[in-house]
């Protein structure tokens, strides 16, 4: 899998993604080849509540010559050059009259910073500040920006499904916005679309994957005026997916409503495993899960990451490429994820069909006769706090919680207990538990 994801990334890496444009278009016809995706056009101008798309923008070319003919910036070096949704512009400049476009971070004097200007039309140049520092200012500059806007254009969103035995949905989510950005870009769209692969080679789910690419802010937020009803009828977890790239530890950020199934099985997943990790509270600053979790919809979304953004000093700037990010990190992502999965497949509120004092466990083989002592002890204490638990309202997280027992052993036990007709299995999902 590693080798695979490293593959579609050098494809993906030059993509000039923005909001709108062929460049996300290129994107998902790439990412199409791993998921299959619907691919849809939302065309500019449509209202999405208090929003609307913008109009489709694209590049040409674009780039700096000093009077000598040289090129100090060019837009096909790198295209974190030009800020994006720049607008058109040809002429010629003094160093004063081109200082007022050009952005660097005087901090970070070999990166060049990601910049843009979606809602308020100007044009500039981003570059390092190295670069920047041995500009002749006695020099005129030549400056071309070939930009485009179509009014009559569009945004390009996607979604795929896998259909589990049930409507109940399970949601991923990430964005298809931003140029060559490694972690806070591309490691979403790709372990989004690994996962698809892994989970579409699997029978028998009860739920329903929904995944959705598109981009962050505007494409959330128009996701949601076309879905929002339906994923508040159907929805039990969700995540949007970020940031995964590099070697840091996994970070989960809570929903909004901080103990949805999504948070509770996250959390379990990380504190049962041998790797660090850290949960943060929700907050309305972040990415798209701020737009799932708003107030109308409070959908139970939480975020997955693992150096959080902006707490990187990459972050937002050439730094954040090949380099930075780790595949094998990545492709470990993809197996964290799956573990999700199964705690969510597994997740049965199962109930108790001899309830009135302890079942005879002897008649029916269960009393544990085999192993060694402390076995027989672990598999006869996750039978107790199962028949004892299993009332139909404790789902196996909470079974777990209360127990002190792993999933991972709980399971088997259930699955036993149940084959001799002393569970049977409930539904899955965020049912309210009555521990206290």
């Amino acid at each position: 899998m590693k080798s695979d994801i490293e593959g579609y990334f050098d494809r993906l890496w030059p993509i000039n993604r923005s909001l709108t444009g062929e460049g996300n278009r290129k994107t998902l016809e790439i990412l199409s080849e791993i998921v299959d995706l619907n691919i849809k056009e939302v065309p500019s101008g449509t209202k999405c509540f208090d929003w609307e798309v913008p109009p489709e923008w694209n590049v040409k070319e674009a780039w700096i010559e000093n009077s000598a003919g040289e090129r100090i910036v060019d837009f096909a070096d790198h295209n974190l050059h030009l800020v994006g949704y720049s607008e058109p512009y040809v002429g010629t400049l003094s160093f004063a009259e081109l200082d007022e476009h050009l952005y660097t971070l005087p901090e970070q004097p070999t990166n060049i910073p990601y910049v843009t200007s979606y809602y308020k039309r100007r044009w500039g140049f981003c570059m390092a500040h190295n670069k920047y520092e041995s500009l002749d200012r006695s020099d005129t500059y030549r400056v071309c920006v070939d930009t485009s806007f179509n009014g009559s254009g569009s945004m390009t969103m996607a979604e795929a499904t896998i259909d589990g035995t049930s409507d109940r949905e399970i949601l991923f989510s990430s964005y298809i916005c931003h140029p060559s950005l490694a972690s806070n870009e591309l490691s979403g769209p790709l372990v989004a679309s690994f996962v698809y692969r892994e989970l579409a080679n699997r029978d028998n789910l009860y739920y329903t994957y929904r995944f959705a690419f598109h981009p962050e802010t505007i494409g959330s937020i128009c996701y949601l005026a076309q879905n929002g009803r339906r994923l508040q009828q159907k929805l039990d977890a969700g995540y949007v997916l970020t940031c995964l790239g590099d070697e840091g530890s996994f970070t989960y950020k809570q929903s909004r409503r901080e103990n949805a199934l999504c948070d509770r099985v996250t959390e379990m997943v990380l504190s049962q495993s041998d790797c660090a990790y850290s949960i943060i509270p929700f907050s309305p600053i972040g990415s798209d899960e701020r737009q799932y979790c708003s107030p109308g919809f409070n959908l139970p979304v939480g975020s997955l990451m693992r150096t959080k953004y902006e707490e990187y000093p990459e972050y937002h700037t050439s730094a954040d490429n090949k380099e930075y990010v780790s595949f094998s990190s990545m492709e470990d992502t993809v197996r964290k994820i799956l573990q999700i999965v199964d705690v969510l497949e597994m997740n049965h509120h199962f109930v108790n069909q001899r309830p009135y004092g302890e079942p005879r466990l002897g008649k029916l083989g269960l009393y544990p006769s085999l192993g060694t002592p402390k076995r027989n002890q672990e598999e006869f204490a996750a039978m107790m706090w199962l028949l004892n638990l299993a009332d139909g309202y404790n789902d196996m997280l909470a079974i777990s919680t209360r127990s002190g027992i792993p999933l991972s052993e709980l399971i088997p036990v259930a699955n036993k207990l149940t084959e001799k007709g002393l569970l049977v299995h409930g539904d899955y999902g965020p049912r309210k538990t009555n521990l206290s």
